[in-house]
């Protein structure tokens, strides 16, 4: 049984492991970093389809949050003024604009700094799939 959370992020993406090294350095979030394609995430729960569509929260307990909830649970575990910030994203209306925010941010990762081809987000109808469900 896991004691700390995880988050879970895509390591094939430049976009991603800078984003994720630089959270770590400012941010220093309370829980384990690992990139999807080195996780157990059948441990973790998750599948790998989801793992390269959204960063991923996953509680000791095995519940799993994507996307802007991710983030917002990163930093409500973080020290100092961030809990606040990740509270306020857990609520209405800003939950609906970082859900929002994120989702450009996901969709355009390719095209930001760090970013390359291989970053972006897989096409076809599972992850046609997974956008709805994450919706």
């Amino acid at each position: 049984m896991r004691t700390r959370p995880v988050l879970v992020y895509d390591g094939d993406c430049g976009f991603c492991t800078t984003s994720v090294t630089l959270v770590q350095r400012w941010i220093g979030p309370r829980c384990d970093v690992t990139a999807g394609q080195w996780a157990d995430l059948e441990a973790l729960g998750v599948t790998r389809e989801r793992a390269e569509y959204e960063a991923l929260w996953v509680t000791p307990d095995g519940t799993v949050y994507g996307g802007a909830q991710a983030v917002a649970k990163m930093l409500a575990s973080a020290p100092g003024g961030w809990p606040v910030m990740g509270a306020a994203l857990q609520l209405a209306p800003a939950r609906w604009i970082a859900h929002g925010v994120y989702r450009a941010i996901a969709r355009n990762r390719h095209r930001l700094p760090g970013g390359t081809p291989a970053c972006a987000l897989p096409a076809g109808p599972q992850a046609t799939r997974l956008r709805r469900r994450s919706q």
